[in-house]
């Protein structure tokens, strides 16, 4: 009898300490929802959650939601009209490419000095004629003097003119070696080219060279393989052509002139004898020239490594920047024109971002 009354006296104390610690819960529960604070925070992650998409999508009815897949469906369709315009565009840029390339080849002859442009082609009208006519007066007597002394030396065409360009540009200068530079003042020119109507979409650069001491190419190559379709798993992420792929050239150096490759000693110990020789061994060397021998994409499915793909990317933007900015508007790189440009649209985009985040 004794068991059993302790028994049910442990049992009556357990609900008591039950009935406590559940008290002292709802208590606790009462102030914290009292606390305008608390409240708060409650009501702004309420808020977010309605405001998600995805959240406010499943709560929608089925019949809805069978509508919204449809207009997906529609999206897609968009996606593939997209695509065949972006496929037409090509072909104009082609048709137009075309147009282009007399103006091109004339400036090739101006730059390497295969002919002199005319009074009437020379003839600019620049912003700042005024000044400059004030300080061309000033200098009067100075410019006689090196006047004759330009015809003395007879400077044929505009010595450097591509080489300059690469100075310019940060893109291309963070590229460009000293050991490179020698090399860059014989290009005598740079084309685009456009894949042939029927062809695979693609691009190749054409890098014309004088002769030279370093290799015996005349023209070397790099070709831009292009995708213009949708991709079947993430269909809504077309935003247009995209560079997929690209191939450079074999580059014919002369003998010690490869400046992509250095040559390094090493010493090297027998583990038998313990002799010690010296080997000679050639490795990879920083130049602008790897720029012909691009990371190849795996067609195997394999992904590339974050360094090897940061470096496709890379390559990818260059030969872009080439095709739409460097070659179509070379003089104004030459000068540094577009490059002021480039630079006031990129501040005024900051510009406006900063607005915007004021605003906000």
């Amino acid at each position: 009898m004794a068991d059993n009354s302790k028994a049910e006296d442990t049992a009556s104390d357990s609900v008591d300490a039950a009935k406590n610690a559940s008290d002292k819960k709802e208590k606790l529960a009462d102030q914290v929802m009292q606390n305008p604070q608390v409240l708060a925070a409650l009501q702004e992650r309420l808020d977010n959650t309605a405001l998600t998409p995805s959240s406010y999508i499943e709560t929608l009815p089925k019949a809805v939601k069978r509508r919204i897949d449809a207009l997906k469906q529609l999206q897609v369709k968009c996606a593939h009209i997209e695509a065949k315009f972006y496929e037409e565009v090509h072909d104009l840029e082609r048709k137009y490419a075309a147009l282009y390339q007399p103006l091109f080849d004339k400036r090739r002859e101006f730059i390497n000095g295969e002919a002199e442009p005319t009074d009437a082609e020379s003839e600019w009208h620049s912003e700042n004629e005024e000044e400059e006519k004030l300080a061309g007066d000033l200098k009067n007597a100075v410019v006689i003097e090196e006047k004759a002394e330009a015809e003395e030396t007879n400077v044929k065409g505009i010595p450097d003119f591509w080489f300059t360009i690469f100075r310019n540009v940060d893109m291309l200068s963070e590229l460009v070696q000293e050991y490179d530079e020698p090399i860059l003042k014989h290009l005598q020119d740079i084309k685009v080219k456009f894949s042939e109507p029927g062809q695979p979409m693609s691009f190749s650069l054409e890098f014309h060279f004088g002769p030279n001491d370093y290799f015996s190419n005349t023209v070397l190559t790099k070709t831009y393989k292009m995708k213009s379709e949708p991709d079947k798993t993430d269909p809504f992420s077309f935003e247009g052509p995209e560079i997929v792929d690209c191939e450079g050239c074999t580059i014919d150096w002369k003998k010690g002139k490869n400046v992509t490759v250095k040559t390094i000693k090493k010493k090297q110990k027998h583990k038998g004898r313990g002799t010690v020789r010296t080997i000679t061994k050639q490795v990879p060397n920083d130049s602008f020239f790897n720029f012909f021998n691009p990371i190849k994409v795996s067609g195997d499915g394999e992904s590339l490594d974050e360094d090897s793909e940061f470096t496709l990317a890379a390559d990818f933007e260059i030969g872009h920047f080439f095709r739409e900015r460097i070659v179509p508007r070379a003089v104004l790189y030459f000068t540094g024109e577009a490059i002021e440009d480039d630079d006031n649209f990129e501040e005024g985009e900051e510009g406006e971002e900063e607005f915007i985040s004021i605003l906000s």
